[in-house]
C-alpha cells in the first residue's frame, strides 16, 4: 500500500483527489494538510510514502514545503499538484527535489500513474506538462529538437519504445503490460535508457522524448 500525505488549501480540492486515490486500491491518503507548513509537520508525523502538494498554498508554497521534505523528510517522495497558469514554477522546480508533476486538471489515471510511478523510485512528468514546459522554454526549440533526436537515435528500438512510453506517464508495470514484458525486464530498460542518455531520471527522459517526437501529440 502506498501511503501518501496530500496538501492543498481548497478542501473540495484535496477531497476530489482523495477519492480518486482511494478508488486505486493500492493508495492510502494517511493524512491531509491545508497549507505547506501543515504537510512539513504531518510528514514528520506519519512519515508517508509520498507527499502531494499543491504548488499554491498559504503560509508555505508547494515548492518551500517540497524543499523543507527533502531535508527533513528524505524518505518521501514529493510530486506536485499545478496548473497551466503554472508553467514557470514547473520549469524552475523540475531541479528543486520533486519527482514529479500532475495537472489537478488532468485525467485521473494520470494522477494515480504520477502517484505508483514515484512511489517505484521512479519520476513522473504528466504529459500534459511536459509540452507546457517545452513550449515554456521558448527559444532554442528547434536546436534542441534536434540534439533530442541525435541522442535517442542512439537508441536500440525497443529502447525508444520504452522511453517513449516514460514519456507518455507509464509506469514500469504499465510498460511491462504493454510490451508484453516482465516488470524486471523494463525496469532494466528505463535504467539503461537513462544512462545512454546521461539524464537523471525519468522526468527528464520523458522531456527528451517529446523533444526527440517520440511521443504523439494528443
Amino acid at each position: 500500500m502506498i501511503r501518501v500525505l496530500l496538501a492543498d488549501d481548497e478542501p473540495m480540492i484535496r477531497a476530489g483527489v482523495a477519492a480518486i486515490l482511494g478508488a486505486a486500491g493500492d493508495i492510502h491518503v494517511v493524512a491531509e494538510a491545508g497549507d505547506g507548513h501543515e504537510a512539513v509537520e504531518l510528514a514528520l508525523k506519519h512519515r508517508p510514502d509520498l507527499c502531494l502538494l499543491d504548488i499554491r498554498m498559504p503560509r508555505l508554497d508547494g515548492l518551500r514545503a517540497a524543499a523543507e521534505l527533502g531535508r527533513m523528510v528524505p524518505e518521501s517522495a514529493v510530486v506536485m499538484l499545478t496548473t497551466f497558469s503554472e508553467d514557470e514554477y514547473i520549469a524552475s522546480a523540475l531541479g528543486s527535489g520533486a519527482a514529479g508533476f500532475v495537472l489537478k486538471s488532468g485525467d485521473p489515471r494520470e494522477l494515480i500513474s504520477g502517484v505508483r510511478a514515484v512511489a517505484e523510485g521512479g519520476a513522473y512528468l504528466s504529459p500534459s506538462v511536459a509540452r507546457r514546459v517545452i513550449s515554456h522554454l521558448g527559444t532554442g526549440q528547434l536546436g534542441r529538437r534536434a540534439t533530442a533526436r541525435a541522442r535517442t537515435r542512439e537508441l536500440t528500438g525497443r529502447e525508444r519504445e520504452v522511453l517513449a512510453l516514460v514519456g507518455s506517464g507509464l509506469s514500469n508495470a504499465e510498460i511491462a503490460r504493454r510490451l508484453h514484458l516482465v516488470e524486471g525486464t523494463v525496469k532494466a530498460y528505463v535504467s539503461q535508457v537513462l544512462a545512454r542518455l546521461g539524464v537523471k531520471n525519468r522526468v527528464q527522459a520523458a522531456i527528451l522524448a517529446y523533444e526527440a517526437g517520440l511521443v504523439p501529440e494528443e
